[in-house]
């Protein structure tokens, strides 16, 4: 083989298949799809030549983006008591390694993590050390004393700094100074966003739900650290008060926001703040009646996420009714972490529409992830697309997803397909070998990202 054909990057040529694009409604039919390394070359109707190209045939499955999830708490295996009390941070990074496995087997090559430290995870996948989807990380959040935030002790004194915060899954702040100077850590580490507690929550010992947290001028003040680099925040917050003051400083997307009014809900889509929905864990597991099978909750803990439980569905209903830009994310960790894509389908029993359920996991994600701007590592392709230049992220599933969601569910996920990499496959043995990351896709990106 000469040196001009051994430089030239591997082609995959996928055949028979449907191809969703993360964009209409409707499947280009019997299609064939070409990837030439890492991005898409060509998708067509017609029959493409590709010499020497490796050839799947996808038997008329659906071809479509690999999804995106855009809540992501990647190294919180069993939760904070666990994480904080009985592991270590080398137990923690193999427990999140196995994580990172799990998604791309349901078919998710790109996340977003919303609260751990895994800007070395990150790191270490976009330089090909180890497996696992894009990860757009946050960083460790930011909190004031007695936030969301704020996983230590009861007892601890201020000033102290547990083992967890000590590890950068958290930063404590009070004051301007203080929360500048967490956002700077974060974006120095190679944070692709910033993740601040604006609120109360269900999970979390200290804060009860219906309080605000963080002053107007400390999240201003990181917003406008975020802009500095070009990027964003995104805030916990669940209700009017909250939410209004994290936008008023500028806040670009709310996660949760489950017991705001319709005002609220009217603000955010005339001033395009984004909302990211957890309707698994809203609508499924803060159930009344799961609600209280959970053991590890106090009764204060179960009141907050029956109240959760009751906002949900018409916040929902108020969101899609004014056109907000919605994107899905599961926040689902420790026996859940294995099912994110039902995150869709519960949404969809509100949305009722399963081409813009599946853009809240594809294109519309693609729209907020672009919001990192130069702090995103993925520069050279689009997300959450199959179009021609965008990266190889592909997922042929068993099914139209189009017509049943259940088609995105990972036992019908058969093939998964990262930067041109295969990370399953579920065809007949003769139609593709697991592909290996190449000894150069270590040196992809400087050292610090």
């Amino acid at each position: 083989m000469s040196a001009q054909a051994q430089e030239e990057p591997r082609q995959v040529l996928f055949t028979n298949v449907n191809v969703f694009n993360g964009v209409d409604d409707g499947l280009i039919e019997n299609a064939s799809v070409l990837v030439e390394g890492n991005l898409i070359k060509t998708v067509s109707s017609d029959a493409i030549s590709a010499e020497g190209a490796f050839v799947v045939d996808g038997e008329g499955r659906t071809l479509m983006p690999g999804l995106i999830d855009m809540h992501s708490h990647l190294c919180l295996r069993d939760g904070i008591p666990w994480a904080r009390d009985a592991y270590d941070q080398m137990l923690a990074g193999a427990y999140t390694s196995q994580v990172l496995i799990d998604y791309l087997d349901q078919g998710f090559t790109t996340t977003r993590d919303t609260g751990c430290n895994v800007l070395g995870i990150a790191k270490g996948v976009n330089n090909g050390i180890i497996p696992g989807p894009r990860i757009f990380p946050s960083g460790g959040v930011i909190s004031q004393t007695g936030g969301h935030g704020d996983i230590g002790n009861f007892n601890d004194m201020p000033g102290t700094v547990d083992d967890l915060e000590k590890h950068g899954w958290s930063y404590i702040t009070d004051g301007v100074t203080e929360a500048r100077r967490a956002a700077r850590h974060n974006l120095r580490g190679g944070a692709t966003q910033i993740k601040v507690m604006a609120g109360g929550g269900v999970a979390s010992e200290f804060d009860p739900i219906h309080m605000t947290q963080m002053s107007v001028e400390e999240m201003e003040a990181i917003v406008e650290v975020a802009r500095d680099y070009g990027t964003y925040v995104t805030v916990h917050a669940y209700h009017d008060r909250s939410v209004n003051r994290a936008i008023d400083a500028g806040v670009r997307v709310i996660e949760h926001n489950f017991l705001v009014s319709e005002d609220t809900i009217i603000r955010m889509a005339e001033e395009g703040v984004a909302l990211s929905a957890q309707a698994t864990m809203s609508l499924e597991v803060f159930d009344p009646k799961m609600v209280e099978q959970i053991t590890f909750f106090s009764a204060d803990q179960k009141a907050k996420a029956v109240s959760v439980n009751a906002g949900a569905t018409q916040m929902f209903e108020w969101a899609i009714k004014h056109n907000v830009l919605i994107v899905t994310g599961g926040d689902m960790f420790g026996p859940d972490v294995g099912r994110q894509a039902e995150n869709l389908i519960w949404f969809n029993k509100i949305a009722n529409n399963n081409l813009f359920t599946l853009q809240t996991a594809t294109s519309n994600a693609a729209e907020v992830l672009g919001w990192s701007g130069e702090m995103s590592k993925y520069k050279d392709g689009s997300l959450g697309v199959i179009a021609e230049g965008a990266y190889a992220d592909i997922i042929l599933v068993d099914g139209n997803p189009l017509e049943s969601l259940d088609a995105v569910l990972r036992d019908n996920v058969d093939f998964v397909m990262k930067d041109g990499i295969v990370h399953k496959n579920w065809l007949p043995e003769e139609n593709a070998p697991v592909f290996k990351p190449a000894q150069t896709n270590r040196n992809a990106y400087p050292s610090n990202n």
